[in-house]
């Protein structure tokens, strides 16, 4: 081919919050496609960060379980800074100020959190108390200044917390009053469809990406090999192939190098070289690889040939040129249409997707080399790589193969009628419902009207030369009563690109809106699109999915732009989806990236995703292409809160009052956090006592049989910002 994203509950103050999802988890969900302008919001956390779809019930922070920038864990650390802040007041004090207090602490889980504590305007000093409205604050400032001492280390907010409201509610005031608490919840273009993947006026998804890698050349594929590593193996057309670790850095010396038996040239859009990589299902055990490269044989007669590697004793991110091992040779006719593709099923088996021969219109025979089951040109070949065969062959055919006993057939052959499948893969299935599990899908690059996605079935004919895509190309082959083709399950024009890359369905953990979609694009557009399934009608909608603007992909590590020449897709071990493209597609030009989809609408909680890489020991050393991400607005923040936390322990040791508190001991049991809030406006000042040394805190709490704190382990959680 190469060349060719419930209403809520709580009080009055909030605005209820449009539907964000029905499904809950990473596993799926629903995508809802509304209109657009409605990134406009940019929801971000205090980690530049996306927000996201909590994978467990919040107990404090209940409000933003639905999306959001906490998770259990955090939660948890609010709740007891909660429950230590309020130790200081009495009954009074519980009803009038918990409410506000629980609100102020609980907007580092807002999804416009970065722009609550205004940590995106580099030129404004980072804060440590949100922004809150005006009529708001002048409510909470009369009834609870008394908590401000307790919410902020900030001098001046303190300073401002007696008698001087306008002071301190000009302090907090943010300038973009969408932004301002509780504002920021009763904006109905900021809040419809949070967490729902954006869509623009022409239904484009809008989508960002990272940059994994670059400076390579026509990189071709990247697969992992399923042993725990998170290792990315990646090969170049020209017959290179680099390990990069899960950390993004690239191992210095590469896994395989055949540049001197692999057939290729610098020339725009030669189509030979190192052209498919896979690893054995069980590679962990027996460290065995699979290769698909052009090659020059006797008589400098073009080949394909697939052959078995295995990996160096010594080294396990070194491969063992000496241990390869031919399986197949194919004779290539021209040097075009060379497929490439090797893939292992469900089954165990290993499939090969090979070209019809080149030049156009397969000319080859009769009825070409695709519809002729005799030549393994134009096919998806199933061959048993575990068990030696007949005849010397070091494959075995399985004999569940479709045309093992058809005279005439090559029983190594499973589906038939291809003309050059450029880049197939398995598709994982549903995390839950394991729906779609063992699917292969294919991308047939076409002639010169139509591209085609295809899914690939046990002796299924898929029409070419006869047809190309719906549409007949050979009139007479097409009108064949015999034919009985596999129809593609989606084709497009050559307005829309010419030379499909076929991709993958997305089943990862990161971007949850993008479950069961298949992504693919085209070589030469470089159009991104995605099919959803309808499961009803069992047929596909295909929706364009275009780069979003800056605003859209304004987290710190996205991007809005790609190389344009689209060469592949791949998926790492934990089912994130990726593609690589080049600037300039000649296979000695440098010019390749590997990019990372990112869905910046709705992503899986911290630390759902990846697990632990198994380590690996070797003797490369490895050099990092990216410089490290500067520390994040979120790391000094929690810094800042820390020092504040160790300042006023200090202080609290030291003297049993504190000078900003009323004196007045009245009781301290507490009543539930919002329960009998009064309405922002009302003139009762909260009553707050004196904090005294713990021991005496605790024993007041027992006197008065009151409600304690969540827990211990949540009072060690600390009082600091995240």
């Amino acid at each position: 081919m190469l060349g060719e994203t419930v209403p809520r509950s709580g009080p009055s103050w909030r605005a209820p919050w449009l539907p964000v999802s029905s499904r809950i988890f990473c596993l799926c969900v629903t995508l809802l496609l509304g209109q657009v302008g409605l990134l406009q919001g940019h929801p971000q956390c205090l980690d530049y960060g996306p927000p996201f779809k909590p994978q467990v019930h919040l107990e404090f922070c209940s409000d933003y379980e639905a999306f959001g920038c906490c998770d259990q864990s955090k939660d948890h650390r609010i709740a007891s800074r909660y429950w230590d802040i309020m130790d200081y007041f009495d009954l009074r004090g519980h009803e009038l100020c918990g409410g506000y207090i629980k609100d102020i602490l609980c907007q580092e889980c807002s999804p416009y959190a970065a722009h609550l504590y205004d940590a995106e305007n580099p030129q404004t000093p980072l804060r440590n108390f949100p922004g809150l409205c005006s009529d708001y604050c002048s409510a909470f400032h009369s009834n609870c200044h008394s908590a401000i001492s307790l919410l902020t280390s900030d001098r001046r907010l303190q300073g401002s917390q007696g008698k001087d409201g306008a002071r301190f509610c000009h302090l907090v005031n943010i300038p973009d009053k969408d932004y301002c608490f509780p504002n920021v919840l009763r904006k109905d273009h900021l809040n419809r469809n949070l967490g729902v993947v954006a869509e623009d006026q022409q239904g484009c998804l809008q989508l960002c990406l990272t940059e994994v890698a670059n400076g390579l050349r026509n990189p071709v594929s990247m697969v992992h090999a399923g042993d725990g590593t998170h290792r990315f193996f990646v090969a170049e057309q020209v017959g290179v192939v680099w390990v990069y670790l899960p950390d993004g850095s690239r191992l210095e010396q590469p896994f395989l190098d055949l540049r001197s038996i692999v057939l290729t040239t610098p020339w725009i859009g030669d189509e030979r070289g190192f052209l498919g990589l896979a690893f054995h299902p069980k590679f962990r055990r027996n460290r065995k690889f699979y290769i698909y490269y052009s090659c020059l044989g006797k008589k400098k007669v073009e080949k394909i040939r697939i052959s078995e590697m295995k990996v160096s004793q010594a080294d396990p991110n070194k491969a063992n040129p000496k241990s390869e091992r031919v399986i197949l040779e194919i004779d290539e006719p021209a040097s075009n249409h060379n497929g490439g593709q090797l893939l292992f099923g469900l089954d165990g088996y290993m499939y090969i997707f090979t070209g019809d021969g080149g030049q156009a219109g397969d000319p080859f025979g009769k009825f070409g080399n695709a519809q002729n089951k005799s030549s393994l040109l134009g096919k998806v070949l199933r061959i048993d790589v575990n068990r030696a065969g007949s005849d010397g062959k070091r494959y075995r055919v399985p004999p569940d193969n479709p045309f093992v006993s058809e005279p005439g057939a090559h029983p190594a052959v499973y589906a038939f009628g291809v003309r050059n499948m450029w880049r197939c893969a398995v598709d994982r299935g549903d995390p839950i419902t394991r729906q779609g599990r063992g699917r292969i899908f294919c991308g047939d690059v076409g002639q010169n009207r139509f591209e085609e996605i295809d899914l690939i079935v046990k002796g299924g004919n898929y029409g070419w030369r006869a047809k190309e895509g719906f549409e007949c190309y050979d009139k007479k082959l097409c009108r064949n009563a015999s034919l009985d083709d596999i129809l593609p399950i989606y084709a497009y024009g050559h307005a829309v690109g010419k030379s499909v890359t076929g991709g993958y369905v997305y089943r990862g953990c990161e971007s949850p809106n993008l479950n069961g979609l298949y992504i693919f694009g085209d070589f030469m557009s470089g159009r991104l699109m995605a099919l959803q399934e309808d499961r009803k009608t069992k047929k596909w909608k295909k929706q364009d999915i275009c780069l979003g603007n800056t605003a859209t992909c304004a987290f710190p590590g996205l991007i809005s732009a790609s190389r344009m020449f689209i060469i592949s897709f791949a998926e790492d071990e934990a089912g994130e989806l990726y593609f690589l493209a080049t600037s300039y597609p000649s296979a000695y030009a440098p010019h390749g990236s590997i990019y990372k989809f990112v869905d910046p609408s709705s992503v899986s909680a911290p630390g759902r995703v990846v697990g632990i890489p198994v380590p690996t020991s070797g003797r490369s050393k490895s050099f990092q292409p990216h410089p490290l991400s500067p520390a994040t607005v979120l790391d000094l923040l929690k810094e800042q809160a820390e020092k504040a936390a160790r300042k006023l322990s200090s202080a609290t040791s030291a003297s049993s009052s504190h000078p900003a508190l009323s004196k007045k001991g009245l009781s301290k049991k507490p009543a539930s956090p919002t329960s009998g809030r009064r309405r922002p406006g009302t003139r009762k000042k909260a009553g707050v006592r004196s904090p005294g040394p713990q021991g005496k805190r605790k024993k007041s709490r027992k006197s008065h049989g009151g409600r304690t704190a969540p827990s211990a382990q949540r009072r060690r959680a600390g009082r600091s910002l995240p």
